[in-house]
């Protein structure tokens, strides 16, 4: 709880210019609050005065308490504009921040955190810790009349302090109870929701498969199996809110009864005038007034129990960088000793500029030495090597213009069709080498700019150009206007990776969708303006890796064989990985 503590504390300084403000208003507002009584109490004993006959300026003192008035108005409206604007200000930042770190750590977060987990953190949580800042603010504004009450009636009769400090006690630690038992509550309730957008996220990205099925009712109970938790753990929060509330409720008026009762008798006994007697029932209801706090310190308690579950997203450490450049090269890479989920003991060299096949039954590790070939996960233990140099040690600059990636199920990005192919490329240089370009000059003068010259030119090698340029706006075509099949999505992806590997291209089971026809078009690319580039190729397919120049065969998470398809058809456990499909 001290890390959640110390993050809304960090969350709470980052408010900006308008938490200064709110701290302002609000220690403004609560000395008005405390100027009020005392003025008050003046023009009583001012109004007493005249009806005596005595001389007296009722005007001034009225006119003061006019004055103070309009100043607590004046600061209560600008403490909710600069609670709004320090709130909104402190979560953008922290959202910037957990953002920044789950995209950082990779794919390792969503292995450890469903995404509708992670999108609930990041969002309803965040907001919930972004309410500190007021809450705090305004919290801590009530023990200012608090305190000058107690003063105050210090001054007035100190015996009258004595009754208001008892029951002040009695309200504090109703409220240190309702904040440790509001910041468990909270925090069960919130894991609940994280449970339900987890389950409803995953439907979502099944929504075929269920309709499919015809299982839309038995998916809705799943998702809302949590349900019946979130609503008692909702009652709960009520429960604990009432109990405070009515706790509370019942010292403070006690309370004021309490003071106003030894305040009368000292009146009888004529050690307080009407003005003072008054003046210390105003100044009860102020100090009684940290009873009010309750919501206050709900709204901290749930900031905590986010907290909380915030803290373990950024408690996952981001993938840390080297400083070096690649050295030129072919794009050599070295597996030395690689140990990582089911792989186990990978050695060998993949030389630079070929095009080797990753082959295995389900499960045997294929994705896996993918991912670890370009570094969207670290292994265990060993050393992957481009060019000599260990990934690790490699820039994230650097390592991404060597590395281009493309998926079976590519996830597109970048607001325009265009976009989502320049994502990761978008400085590349006008005199980078560009697959697929007439007359081999590696330039294609139609193109105003070095970026768009690389974003066509890849797009032509995945045999996406003749499509895009089909859509209403070409390469301009916003995503969403832009209805695409599977095998059209691929290549999009496909033309993503040509556009950044300018050394490596991983390609993980990216031509599954293809027709044939257009298979072999990509493969003619990959195997001739791409040839430059190391291609590693995760297939299925006996075609595809009879095309490649070596094959690396993956059994139970270990290298069975690196050779040439040919020789490798011989064996029958080798043809059985693709189910007798013929060479």
């Amino acid at each position: 709880m001290r890390a959640a503590d110390r993050l809304v504390a960090e969350t709470v300084r980052r408010g900006g210019p308008w938490l200064a403000v709110l701290a302002i208003v609000s220690v403004l507002g609560a000395f008005a609050q405390l100027a009020l009584p005392l003025l008050l109490g003046g023009t009583v004993d001012e109004l007493v005065a005249g009806a005596r006959g005595e001389a007296g300026d009722v005007a001034a003192w009225l006119g003061a308490c006019v004055g103070v008035v309009v100043l607590g108005v004046v600061c209560d409206a600008f403490e909710v504009w600069a609670s709004g604007s320090s709130g909104a200000r402190a979560s953008a930042w922290l959202k910037a921040r957990v953002v920044r770190n789950v995209l950082g750590v990779g794919p390792a977060m969503t292995r450890r955190f469903p995404e509708g987990e992670l999108v609930t953190r990041m969002g309803l949580n965040t907001e919930e810790i972004g309410r500190a800042p007021e809450a705090v603010v305004t919290a801590v504004a009530l023990v200012i009349p608090t305190a000058g009450a107690v003063v105050a009636l210090t001054l007035i009769d100190p015996l009258l302090t004595v009754t208001l400090v008892a029951g002040l006690v009695l309200i504090a630690l109703v409220l240190r109870a309702f904040l440790g038992a509001s910041t468990t509550v909270a925090g069960e309730y919130q894991a609940a929701q994280g449970d339900i957008a987890a389950r409803l996220v995953d439907a979502l990205a099944g929504a075929r498969t269920i309709a499919a099925a015809g299982t839309a009712d038995q998916e809705r109970a799943r998702v809302l199996t949590a349900l019946p938790l979130l609503r008692r753990h909702a009652m709960e929060m009520w429960r604990v809110n009432a109990r405070a509330g009515v706790q509370a409720g019942a010292v403070v008026p006690l309370l004021e009864v309490a003071v106003l009762g030894v305040g009368g008798l000292r009146l009888a006994a004529g050690d307080l005038s009407a003005g003072e007697l008054y003046a210390a029932a105003r100044y009860v209801v102020l100090g009684a007034g940290l009873g009010s706090a309750l919501g206050h310190v709900g709204r901290l308690a749930r900031a905590r129990a986010a907290a909380v579950r915030v803290g373990e997203l950024l408690a996952e450490a981001p993938r840390a960088y080297g400083a070096r450049a690649l050295p030129p090269g072919p794009g050599a890479l070295e597996f030395d000793g690689v140990d990582a989920g089911v792989l186990r003991g990978v050695d060998l060299v993949v030389p630079g500029g070929r095009a080797v096949a990753v082959v295995g039954r389900s499960g045997a590790g294929k994705s896996l030495l993918a991912a670890v070939a370009g570094r969207l996960t670290d292994p265990d233990r060993g050393t992957v090597r481009l060019d000599g140099v260990p990934l690790s040690e490699l820039s994230s600059e650097a390592l991404r213009a060597a590395v281009g990636y493309a998926f079976e199920r590519p996830v597109l990005l970048g607001g325009t069709v265009g976009g989502t192919v320049a994502l990761g490329a978008d400085d590349a240089p006008a005199s980078a080498s560009v697959p697929g370009s007439p007359s081999g000059s590696g330039r294609d003068p139609r193109c105003a700019s070095g970026r768009d010259e690389v974003v066509r030119a890849a797009a032509r090698a995945a045999r996406a150009d003749a499509f895009v340029r089909r859509l209403p706006l070409g390469y301009d075509t916003p995503l969403e206007e832009a209805p695409m099949s599977g095998g059209e999505r691929q290549r999009l992806g496909l033309a993503r990776a040509f556009a950044q590997g300018r050394r490596l291209l991983v390609l993980d089971d990216a031509t599954s969708s293809l027709d044939t026809v257009t298979e072999r078009q990509v493969a003619r690319a990959l195997s001739g303006e791409l040839r430059d580039r190391t291609r590693l190729i995760v297939t299925h397919r006996a075609a595809t890796a009879a095309a490649a120049d070596r094959v690396i065969w993956l059994d139970d998470g270990r290298v069975r064989a690196f050779a040439d398809h040919r020789s490798l058809w011989a064996d029958p456990a080798y043809r059985a990985v693709f189910q007798a499909e013929a060479p």
